[in-house]
């Protein structure tokens, strides 16, 4: 499945992280930088 996840704040972060962990297809955006540890991890 393709998800894309806006906004990885304190909430959106992790959030996304269990998305990735589960593996489905992703796409970050966020107004600032995207976490580096969501980007090791796939995303």
């Amino acid at each position: 499945m393709k998800v894309g996840f806006v906004g990885l704040g304190i909430m959106g972060a992790p959030m996304a992280g269990h998305l990735i962990a589960g593996g489905n297809s992703r796409f970050l955006k966020t107004r600032r930088e995207v976490p580096q540890a969501l980007i090791e991890a796939g995303g």
